[in-house]
């Protein structure tokens, strides 16, 4: 009698915790509508667990790839050179290799017009304006 206690104790126990850390869906959510040349461009996926909660995904969990550029992490990192207007990034989830998604992602064609203070302004205190139209 202890026995099947003690399986059904584990049952209802053990098996729900495991269940919830399952990733159901994976999403991408980036941080920005548009990457940068000669950046590390961080490509954000979360799992979405069986119980509601958000997991962030990392290469441990995913394998990211995308044909025009290359991955160092979950860091894409765009050639300062690159002639494409977008590239395609997918994710795959290790575990569950049917769950797939894929996105394409536009690259920033114009120049940053923000100029960040040098070291000495900052350490003087100088406040530079950014210049924007």
């Amino acid at each position: 009698m202890q026995k099947i206690v003690v399986t059904l104790l584990i049952a209802f126990i053990v098996v729900p915790a495991f269940s919830q850390k399952k990733v159901e869906n994976i999403y991408f959510h980036l941080y920005t509508d548009s990457l940068k040349k000669g950046q590390h461009n961080y490509i954000n996926v979360d799992g979405q667990l069986a119980n509601g909660r958000w997991l962030p995904l990392t290469t441990k969990d995913i394998t990211l790839s995308c044909k025009e550029a290359e991955f160092d992490g979950n860091e894409l990192i765009i050639p300062i050179d690159f002639k494409e207007e977008k590239v395609t990034v997918s994710a795959t989830l290790k575990a569950n290799p049917s769950l797939t998604i894929e996105k394409t992602i536009w690259i920033k064609q114009k120049p940053d017009e923000e100029f960040l203070p040098s070291a000495k302004e900052v350490m003087q205190g100088n406040k530079t304006k950014s210049k924007r139209n």
